[in-house]
């Protein structure tokens, strides 16, 4: 750790503490700690303690051995600062690798239910779309309420500006939206490789908006984490050609799709940071931002109806009929519910996996960033594949890995570890110089 402040005191004692130096003023013994939001370190500011009298003169002799037993009060305080320091920096690294393993974990199940959700509704996806957006505003708004009433969530919390979560929503919608049209003309082996402009979105708009600045070797590990993706779902799957085939527009079109959904992540990170400030140092519930999020969601997919009908080949007059139908298969009652096997179980399954899967991204965006979000979710792609290659009910053996699936997926795990690294700051962050 370093002062703010570097003035060397003209007389005084020093004295040390484990890797800790301190130089101080014969007229001053007690530690104070200060922060400043100007550059993160630590000041350490000394003041005349209460107990100055009873060493007298003690204060003003030099010699380290003599002046380390008068000053023991003094130790001890700074000891023990330190010592509570480096536990907070171990607990939070520790929430952030498990929050983490978290979001990896509901990441891969997201994928792999989605996947099976479709093998009854099969002919009703966008039904599925539908009914998941209606029922996290239902769900999200009940835990809402329970936490409401145990006192967890507060009135000062709810009073939050409404503005940013109607964008959250807005963004949210046409990240959906602009998806899907897209996604109606690509090959499913190219989505997974232009998915990677989501990171290279977040990077760009955290340095524009949270003015965040990255170190070489975060960068290095983002681009390895995008690039082992890329070789573990292009490889063998002639993804290069069927971009070729769907032209560049469609291309460009999923790519905006990602910026959209990048710009929401980081709105979301702006959102819990402005609220610390406005809380006074209180921290926002999780569950207000995706409970109005996911409202302000469907609302805007309610504006949007007539459009999304359309890309997904339903005339708007006719949507009504589909909806019908797809709710009777997935209650799988009816004559319709013929080959719908699996419901409701299976989309129940995948939309509370889903719920999980966003509350976990959102908890990593809150104590982390949303780039870390961003590469625990880009880790369970090759995970998720991995998956599909072993028999799973109503899917039966899934294909072969990948030629290079083993090669991507230890560039990825390079690139993480390699993101996750922290550069030796040195022998300055183990002196602590204390001024007047």
């Amino acid at each position: 750790m370093t002062s703010l402040f570097r003035r060397s005191p003209a007389a005084g004692c020093t004295l040390s503490c484990g890797q800790i130096r301190l130089r101080c003023p014969p007229s001053t013994a007690a530690v104070r700690y200060g922060y400043s939001p100007w550059r993160p370190r630590i000041a350490l500011r000394l003041t005349q303690p209460p107990f100055a009298a009873k060493y007298g003169g003690a204060w003003a002799r030099s010699g380290l051995d003599e002046e380390g037993e008068k000053a023991g009060p003094r130790l001890c305080a700074v000891e023990e600062f330190a010592s509570e320091s480096g536990r907070k920096s171990v607990n939070r690294s520790a929430e952030v690798i498990i929050a983490a393993a978290v979001t990896v974990v509901m990441g891969v199940g997201n994928r792999v239910l989605y996947k099976l959700a479709l093998v009854p509704l099969k002919n009703y996806p966008f039904f599925l779309a539908q009914l998941a957006t209606v029922g996290y505003v239902i769900v999200y708004f009940s835990i809402l309420s329970i936490r409401y009433r145990m006192a967890i969530v507060t009135d000062e919390m709810l009073s939050m500006p409404k503005t940013p979560f109607i964008v959250v929503g807005l963004l949210e919608a046409l990240g959906a939206a602009t998806g899907m049209a897209a996604g109606a003309m690509l090959s499913g082996a190219s989505i997974p490789i232009l998915s990677q402009a989501f990171l290279v979105w977040q990077i760009l708009l955290s340095f524009i908006f949270l003015g965040r600045r990255y170190k070489l070797n975060q960068l290095l590990g983002c681009f390895l984490v995008a690039i082992g993706v890329i070789l573990t779902v292009a490889s063998g799957s002639g993804a290069g050609h069927s971009l070729k085939e769907a032209g560049i527009f469609w291309s460009l079109l999923m790519i905006v799709s990602f910026l959209f959904q990048a710009a929401d992540t980081v709105l979301k990170e702006i959102i819990f940071l402005n609220a610390t400030q406005k809380l006074k140092g209180g921290s926002l519930d999780m569950f207000v931002v995706n409970s109005f999020g996911s409202a302000f969601q469907a609302l805007f997919i309610c504006l949007l109806l007539p459009f999304l009908s359309k890309l997904w080949g339903i005339p708007f007059s006719q949507l009504p009929n589909y909806l019908k139908d797809g709710t009777a298969c997935f209650l799988n009652v009816g004559t319709l519910s013929r080959g719908c096997d699996g419901a409701p179980l299976l989309p129940l399954l995948f939309i509370v996996v889903n719920m999980g899967f966003n509350i976990s991204l959102l908890h990593l965006i809150k104590i982390s960033s949303a780039v870390v979000s961003c590469l625990a979710s880009t880790f369970s792609v090759p995970i998720a594949i991995y998956v599909f290659t072993l028999p799973l009910p109503y899917l039966g053996v899934g294909p072969s890995l990948p030629a290079g699936f083993v090669a991507g997926a230890a560039i990825l795990i390079v690139g993480l570890l390699i993101y996750a690294w922290t550069p030796s700051s040195g022998s300055s962050s183990t002196s602590i110089t204390a001024s007047t």
